[in-house]
């Protein structure tokens, strides 16, 4: 069953060569050291199936969950910048399944029977979910630059109330939780006049318990409020989301309207640029960080798979050998969060390694204890050395595929073509303004900052550092920054500014002051003529003075 890695013998490729890739490695580590343990301890029937090799694999999985109407489907729209087969968009409760988006050479819809077939598609094992399940997904292909390199999972629209629950015919929750444990990124979407939780929604949340590091939000249609209301409105989210959410951290949330419609309210534009930007960054970067996830979900499984062999075989030492067994099954359940102590303590195992207790004290009603097996130290030995020495020699084989080759960003799609041109992030503003203007931006408003510099009493034509602190420190921007600004303005390091140099400290203080970051070195543009070294520099800025 495992014929992808059955090559691989003690680490070494077919050839005895070290593993070629970080991919290679982890399915080799898997079969030879973490799965025995799983097999002979039924992690599969308590946790989570067995991984395959498109497991290993697939390329970086983006998961879409929200309520109804939140504009899921549209996100999906909106990054890609085309139509994808079997899309539904509407005000009512369009998507009724789960759709995976991924390339394909050809456009079509593969339903989800024919799908867990297939050995490429890491869906393999969703046939535990049923028909129910299975007749409500499908895989969208097409050819499509932004799903070369990323897929994305649109999902049902949630709803509220418990025949919406029990209508869907499988658990909702459940299959949730089974992608949230092999998605590089979830994405739980808010609508800006739909903030309120319902049970499903909070059920769903909670299914992604242990995959905190992946969650993002996003509150869509931002454009519909003003900035006050916006205020409001993102106040109650995090309200909303603290109450679901039990972490300490803040939960990363970004503001925007995500489709390609006008802005009804324009006076956050920058804002939802800015936001917009931060999100594609970080959708563009799950490629690069796909291995190290892959390698950091490995750990986690790894963990509890060495918890729960413990917990096991713990059941099994404390059962009779003769009579007594359903009385004692009974006692050993209802003691479970009293062994999970004793096993923590004997073991030094952290709390939060521990499987749900309600959980697992109702899947273990189904189980003879008699049958399980007794605790095999060389398997969790096994386990403990792939912890401690092989996944470190694949952290750095990490780096060292990352410098030889790093992955391709997300592009194409709403990904390509907003980095360039005028309309690109900070274009025109801050430091970048002037960067296309024949005359110095700085000669603008220099007969204002004229009016400073001799009001200072300048000697031969330049002030002291003395006399330019005392009026660059009206700007009451820290010492570091106004340092910053000093070096940036002193064009000839001699220690005094003249009246261009003057004038350029003050046009950076007033960079500053807008809101904009300062650069590492003064940009061409920003020059003051005098001291450039073109020769046409004087000509073009006295050309401007007149």
């Amino acid at each position: 069953m495992f014929s992808w890695v059955k090559q691989e013998q003690g680490g070494r490729n077919k050839d005895g060569e070290m593993y070629q890739t970080v991919t290679e490695g982890l399915q080799s580590l898997y079969l030879k050291k973490l799965l025995p343990l799983e097999e002979t301890y039924l992690f599969h029937d308590f946790h989570s199936p067995a991984l395959e090799a498109a497991d290993f694999q697939s390329k970086p999985m983006v998961l879409l969950v929200g309520q109804y109407s939140t504009g899921k489907t549209t996100f999906i729209r909106y990054l890609l910048e085309q139509d994808f087969p079997g899309m539904r968009i509407g005000p009512e409760p369009t998507t009724d399944g789960f759709i995976a988006v991924m390339h394909g050479e050809n456009e079509g819809i593969i339903p989800g029977n024919a799908l867990v077939v297939d050995p490429r598609k890491p869906f393999r094992k969703l046939n535990a979910f049923g028909n129910s399940f299975l007749n409500r997904f499908i895989c969208s292909q097409m050819p499509n630059q932004v799903l070369q390199s990323i897929s994305i999972i649109d999902t049902p629209g949630i709803l509220s109330g418990e025949k919406q629950r029990i209508s869907r015919g499988y658990d909702f929750a459940e299959v949730l939780r089974w992608f949230g444990e092999r998605v590089d990124r979830i994405i739980l979407l808010f609508d800006a006049h739909k903030l309120d939780i319902s049970d499903e929604f909070s059920e769903a949340i909670r299914a992604f318990k242990g995959q905190d590091d992946k969650i993002r939000v996003v509150l869509n249609k931002a454009d519909q409020v003003d900035t006050q209301q916006l205020m409001r409105v993102y106040g109650a989210l995090m309200w909303s989301l603290g109450k679901v959410i039990n972490t300490p951290e803040v939960v990363r949330v970004y503001l925007g309207s995500f489709w390609g419609k006008p802005l009804q309210n324009t006076e956050n534009r920058r804002l939802f640029e800015a936001e917009s930007q931060d999100l594609f960054k970080d959708i563009q970067s799950l490629p690069r960080n796909a291995a190290l996830r892959k390698l950091n979900d490995l750990i986690k499984r790894a963990r509890l798979a060495k918890v729960h062999a413990y917990i096991i075989s713990y059941l099994k030492k404390e059962m009779p050998s003769l009579f007594g067994r359903e009385k004692k099954k009974e006692e050993l359940i209802s003691r479970l969060p009293e062994i999970y102590c004793i096993l923590q303590r004997e073991h030094h195992i952290s709390p939060g390694d521990f499987p749900n207790v309600t959980k697992m004290q109702d899947m273990l009603q189904h189980y003879d204890f008699n049958k399980f097996p007794s605790l095999k130290i060389k398997l969790i030995e096994s386990v403990d050395k792939m912890l401690a020495t092989k996944i470190a020699g694949l952290m750095s084989m990490i780096r060292d595929e990352e410098s030889k080759a790093p992955p391709a960003m997300v592009s194409g799609g709403a990904f390509e073509g907003s980095q360039d041109g005028p309309f690109g992030r900070g274009y025109g503003e801050g430091v970048s303004a002037g960067a296309d203007a024949e005359d110095w931006i700085v000669s603008r408003e220099k007969h204002r900052y004229d009016e400073l510099f001799y009001m200072l009493m300048p000697v031969n034509g330049k002030i002291t550092g003395v006399n330019a602190k005392k009026e660059m420190m009206n700007s009451r921007l820290p010492n570091t920054v106004l340092g910053k600004i000093w070096k940036l303005a002193d064009c000839d390091q001699d220690g005094m500014l003249d009246d261009e140099e003057f004038a350029l400290a003050q046009h950076l203080i007033k960079i500053k002051l807008e809101g904009f970051e300062l650069p590492g070195e003064l940009p061409d543009h920003l020059v003051p003529p005098a001291h450039r070294k073109n020769p046409t520099a004087d000509a073009l800025y006295n050309h401007s003075e007149d």
